[in-house]
């Protein structure tokens, strides 16, 4: 089994597109949550479903164009722009590796994390692209950044 986190504020147009993937990821053998802005008060459904492979999904200001995505290695988390959520993302990976098999984080390069609701265009068009790369089992086609 895999689970999908889903990080990100939906008052913050494009820092939501972790949810929305969140949202749209039907697919057997996944269980996806949305964890708005607190991931860490779902600690403890990871710990106890010990998944295969934990996705994490967020907006992440790492200099693409809007909607491009890629893996953040873990030791580049502090260079990414992530952060509307309270606890930090390298933290929350630490926290979590003994319970699951592997851990990815995927940033999604937003194009506006003002104030509003919705995604823009070529942000939702790059969550899309993603949902059919997991749906496709092809997640190690996605580059690290």
């Amino acid at each position: 089994m895999n689970m999908l986190l889903g990080i990100g504020n939906t008052l913050r147009r494009d820092d939501s597109v972790g949810i929305y993937v969140a949202h749209h990821l039907n697919l057997d053998g996944w269980t996806a949550i949305d964890c708005g802005t607190t991931p860490e008060n779902f600690t403890s459904v990871v710990h106890r479903a010990h998944p295969d492979l934990v996705l994490i999904v967020d907006a992440a200001d790492i200099g693409l164009q809007p909607g491009e995505f890629r893996i953040i290695p873990a030791e580049r988390i502090g260079e990414a722009g992530i952060g509307t959520h309270q606890l930090a993302l390298n933290h929350l990976i630490t926290y979590l590796r003994c319970a699951a098999g592997s851990i990815l984080l995927i940033g999604i390069q937003p194009y506006d994390v003002g104030d509003g609701e919705g995604l823009s265009p070529a942000v939702i068009e790059g969550a899309e692209r993603l949902l059919n790369l997991i749906r496709e089992g092809r997640l190690d086609t996605i580059p690290h950044w």
